[in-house]
C-alpha cells in the first residue's frame, strides 16, 4: 500500500484530487489534505485556514508537530509565521483562506509548485461549499416562503364566515376549512381530506350530488341552490354555491363548494316584504277609508229616524221592525269600528310620548285583562328584570299592543294553559329591551306566520275576529322605533318578541 510519504510531485497531486472528489465533509477532506501535503512536501507542518459559505470565521486545520490540537474557529487569520510560507486560497476573486507551509530540512523548489497547484485545487472545492451553502439556503428560504405563504392561505380560508371544501376530478376532497369543521354535520379535517365527496357527505343522495358537480365540471357555470336544514325545533336556511376552478389552463380541475347560513337575511327579507305589504295596505286603507265611513254615518242616521218613526206603530210591525233596525244598528257599530282600525293602522294617530316604565305597562295591561273570562282560566307568570333600562313612547299605545299580542294567546287557550310574560334586555343588543309573550297553545302553522301581522289575516274562526289586532299593534311598534317577531311549532306553543329601544340618557 503506498503511503503518503511515498507520494510526490505529481503522485502527490493526484491522490489530492482524488480527496476532494471523496465528497467527505470539508472538516475531514481538509485534515486528510494537510496530512498528505505535511508528508509529501517534507514539511514540517502544514496549517490551513478556510471558511465555509456564510460563515465569518476561519476554521484551522493542523498537521504536523500539533496534530493534537483540535480543529478551531477564529475571527482572523493570524500573521504569516518566520519560517512559513503561504499559498493563498482565491476562487473567482474571492479570498476564502490559506495554506501556510513551515518548511523542513529537506524542503525544495519542487515542493511549492507543488503546494501551489494543489492550492490551486483546494479553491474551487471550498468555493464549491460555499455555493452549495448559498443554493441550500436560497432554497430553505424558498422553502419557507412557500410554506408561509400556505400557511396564510389557509387561515384566510378558515377565517372566512362560511363552510368551503374543495374537490378534485376524482371526487376527492382538496380542502375542508374551519367552519366545516365546526358545522352542523362537523368532521375533522384530518379525517376527511383525500376521501370521497360521497363518503363524507350522506344527507344528499350520491347520485345527485354527483350530477351537481359533473355539470359544473362539464359547463364551467356556477350553481346556486338554498336549502333549509335542522330539526323541527331550529330550522336553518343556507344558500350553497359551486364554483369551477382551473388550477392551470382552461380545463375545470376542482369544485369550490360554499355553504352560507342566510338564515338572517331571510328574516330580514320577510320583514322587509311585511313592512312593505302593510305599508301599501295603508295606503289603499287611508284613500278609502273616509269613503265608507260616510255611508256608515248615513245608515246609522236612517236607522235612528226609523226609530223614531215606528215608535207609535202598533205593537206587532214595531216589535219586526225593531228586531231589524237593531241588527242594522249592530252591524254598521262592528263596520265602524273595523273602518277606524284600519285607520289607526294606516296612520297611528301620533300621540305624545314620555319616558315609562316597561313593568309598570306589563302591570297595567294585566290588569286590563284580569276580568276577561278567558284570562281566568291561564297561569299567569309575569317576569321583569328589576335592573330594566326606561323606554320613550306612548303608554296608551303600548298598553293596546301588548293587550292585542295577550288576547292572541287567551284565544290559543280556551281550555287554559300557562302564559308568560318575561322583560329582559336584548342579548344580542345593549340598546333594546326585549319583551317576550310566550303561550302553551296550538301554535301557529309555519306557513301562516308571515301572514299573521297582515290587516284582516287572522286564524280564528269566522266572526271571532277582525285580523286587525296584530296588525294595529305591528304598526304601534314600527312607530316607537322597535320590531316586533313571531315563532311558533304547531302544538308547541307561540313566542312573540317585541324589541323597543332604550330611552336615550336625558
Amino acid at each position: 500500500m503506498t503511503t503518503s510519504r511515498e507520494l510526490t510531485g505529481l503522485g502527490l497531486v493526484g491522490a489530492v484530487a482524488k480527496l476532494l472528489k471523496a465528497g467527505n465533509a470539508a472538516e475531514i477532506t481538509v485534515s486528510a489534505v494537510a496530512a498528505l501535503l505535511r508528508d509529501g512536501v517534507n514539511a514540517r507542518s502544514i496549517a490551513i485556514w478556510f471558511r465555509e459559505g456564510h460563515a465569518t470565521t476561519f476554521s484551522r486545520v493542523v498537521a504536523g508537530p500539533e496534530d493534537a490540537e483540535p480543529l478551531r474557529e477564529q475571527a482572523e487569520v493570524p500573521e504569516r509565521h518566520p519560517d512559513a510560507d503561504r499559498f493563498h486560497l482565491v476562487h473567482e476573486a474571492e479570498w476564502l483562506g490559506v495554506v501556510e507551509v513551515i518548511r523542513g530540512d529537506q524542503q525544495g523548489a519542487e515542493d511549492l509548485q507543488v503546494m501551489q497547484i494543489v492550492s490551486d485545487l483546494l479553491a474551487p472545492f471550498l468555493g464549491a461549499l460555499e455555493l452549495s451553502e448559498d443554493l441550500a439556503y436560497e432554497v430553505a428560504l424558498r422553502s419557507h416562503e412557500i410554506e408561509e405563504q400556505r400557511r396564510f392561505t389557509t387561515l384566510v380560508i378558515d377565517s372566512l364566515p362560511v363552510g368551503l371544501y374543495v374537490v378534485d376530478r376524482g371526487y376527492r376532497i382538496q380542502i375542508w376549512n374551519r367552519k366545516r369543521e365546526m358545522g352542523t354535520q362537523g368532521l375533522r379535517r384530518d379525517e376527511v381530506v383525500g376521501r370521497s365527496i360521497f363518503d363524507v357527505l350522506t344527507r344528499q343522495s350520491s347520485e345527485e350530488l354527483r350530477a351537481e358537480i359533473d355539470q359544473v365540471f362539464a359547463t364551467g357555470a356556477i350553481q346556486q341552490v338554498e336549502l333549509e336544514v335542522g330539526t323541527d325545533d331550529e330550522r336553518r336556511s343556507y344558500r350553497i354555491s359551486k364554483i369551477p376552478m382551473r388550477l392551470d389552463g382552461d380545463e375545470i380541475t376542482h369544485v369550490i363548494t360554499i355553504g352560507e347560513d342566510v338564515t338572517l337575511w331571510h328574516t330580514v327579507q320577510q320583514q322587509i316584504l311585511q313592512s312593505e305589504k302593510l305599508a301599501a295596505i295603508g295606503q289603499l286603507a287611508a284613500g278609502i277609508m273616509h269613503e265608507i265611513n260616510n255611508p256608515l254615518a248615513t245608515i246609522g242616521a236612517c236607522v235612528a229616524a226609523l226609530e223614531n218613526q215606528i215608535a207609535d206603530a202598533p205593537v206587532a210591525i214595531k216589535l219586526g221592525t225593531q228586531e231589524y233596525l237593531d241588527i242594522i244598528d249592530k252591524e254598521v257599530q262592528r263596520c265602524t269600528r273595523i273602518v277606524d282600525g284600519l285607520l289607526d293602522f294606516s296612520r297611528p294617530k301620533g300621540k305624545a310620548k314620555r319616558i315609562v316604565r316597561i313593568a309598570t305597562l306589563l302591570e297595567d295591561t294585566l290588569f286590563l285583562l284580569k276580568h276577561h273570562k278567558g284570562f281566568r282560566k291561564l297561569d299567569v307568570r309575569l317576569e321583569v328584570d328589576p335592573a330594566l333600562p326606561d323606554i320613550h313612547g306612548n303608554d296608551e299605545q303600548l298598553i293596546q299592543a301588548f293587550m292585542a299580542i295577550m288576547l292572541n294567546a287567551i284565544d290559543a287557550m280556551e281550555d287554559g294553559g300557562d302564559l308568560r310574560v318575561h322583560a329582559v334586555m336584548n342579548p344580542h343588543r345593549e340598546d333594546e329591551v326585549m319583551i317576550e309573550f310566550h303561550d302553551s297553545g296550538a301554535g301557529i302553522p309555519r306557513a301562516e306566520l308571515s301572514k299573521i301581522f297582515e290587516p284582516f289575516y287572522t286564524t280564528k274562526p269566522q266572526g271571532r275576529g277582525t285580523g286587525l289586532g296584530l296588525s294595529i299593534c305591528y304598526g304601534i311598534i314600527e312607530q316607537h322605533g322597535g320590531r316586533i317577531e313571531a315563532d311558533s311549532l304547531p302544538g308547541k306553543g307561540a313566542t312573540f318578541r317585541v324589541f323597543l329601544p332604550v330611552a336615550a340618557p336625558s
